[in-house]
């Protein structure tokens, strides 16, 4: 699904929603979601990212 605006997001990410509103490609999602700091939750082995989390994380990237 091709998102246009923030509200269209679901509450939880996955790795290729994370690809998709960041422009990068399903790997770097990925690898991101694996780094330390990147609010990712682990379910099971199922990783996702907090739509609010995510967005908050993008702020700070940009104050950075």
């Amino acid at each position: 699904m091709t998102y246009t605006s923030l509200e269209q997001l679901p509450l939880a990410l996955s790795a290729e929603d994370v690809a998709q509103v960041l422009g990068i490609s399903r790997a770097n999602a990925y690898t991101l979601m694996h780094s330390k700091g990147f609010p990712t939750i682990k379910i099971g082995k199922r990783m996702t990212v907090p739509k609010d989390k995510l967005i908050e994380w993008i702020g700070k990237q940009m104050t950075a």
